[in-house]
């Protein structure tokens, strides 16, 4: 069993390496980038377990509500993008990427993936922080921290469902946009569940006498934000939209926030 702290995170680091290497090579032979996140949710998922497991000192209720919100989430995400892989084409956003590296993409792609599994670390180091906090549960704290995580599976599993419908109904259209439910009122509703869901682990982690614990969990929040907002959720998402849907993605813009949800029912077009 593992012993110590940093037992548990090189224990979990090394995991991670090895999903995204198996990612890595899964790509390679599917040619399906969809099954990459696919495999990112479940380790991340898998690594979280295993960090409440090696959480000792926290409290006991602590660690069961922990280890449940962490495999809901992952069940949840793994789920949905496998679900969505095995009957769609390949992810337009590590498409592009990989057409950007050009003859060294087998290389960088390897590398932005165990990227990934870096980043999967900082991520799970907050679920271990929130897991070892040894103060009993609080209605008013971890009752927030609960409802922020439950209402940001919500969000996105909402958002997700809405979007497969829609799907569904139109025939997967190619120049149409999804502007039902959630999505009249926020370009990205799923990312936005994504990173609600994030923030309930600093408030997890929160205890009096460790004050900073709370602090460096707040890093995974704070890094899904900026993930999803900077670099590989939103940005490459928007530009495929507007290489594919061209002036009706830019009305579309136009009407919808980007991430926060507009307070007032946008004019239909």
């Amino acid at each position: 069993m593992i012993q110590t702290p940093t037992m548990a995170v090189a224990s979990i680091a090394a995991l991670l390496a090895a999903a995204m290497t198996v990612a890595f090579l899964v790509r390679l032979r599917t040619g399906h980038s969809g099954w990459i996140d696919t495999i990112w949710s479940a380790a991340v998922g898998v690594a979280g377990l295993v960090a409440v497991a090696a959480a000792e000192g926290g409290d006991p209720v602590r660690r069961v509500v922990a280890g449940m919100l962490v495999a809901a989430w992952s069940l949840r995400l793994a789920g949905h993008i496998g679900r969505r892989t095995r009957h769609g084409g390949d992810d337009p956003r590590y498409a592009a990427l990989v057409e950007g590296w050009g003859s060294s993409w087998r290389r960088s792609l390897f590398l932005f993936l165990q990227a990934q599994a870096a980043a999967g670390l900082v991520l799970v180091v907050a679920i271990f922080l929130a897991a070892r906090n040894p103060a009993p549960l609080s209605w008013l704290v971890d009752g927030a921290a609960l409802a922020i995580g439950l209402a940001g599976l919500g969000i996105e599993t909402l958002a997700d469902r809405q979007l497969r419908r829609w799907r569904a109904e139109t025939g997967r259209s190619g120049a149409a946009i999804c502007d039902v439910g959630l999505w009249r009122r926020s370009r990205h509703p799923n990312y936005l569940g994504e990173i609600v869901v994030w923030w309930a682990w600093p408030l997890f982690a929160f205890d009096p006498a460790r004050p900073w614990w709370s602090l460096a969990a707040a890093l995974a929040p704070l890094l899904m934000t900026h993930l999803l907002v900077n670099v590989s959720g939103i940005p490459p998402l928007e530009a495929h939209m507007r290489r594919t849907r061209g002036a009706a993605w830019d009305d579309h813009c136009r009407r919808v926030p980007r991430l926060l949800p507009a307070v007032r029912q946008p004019a239909s077009p």
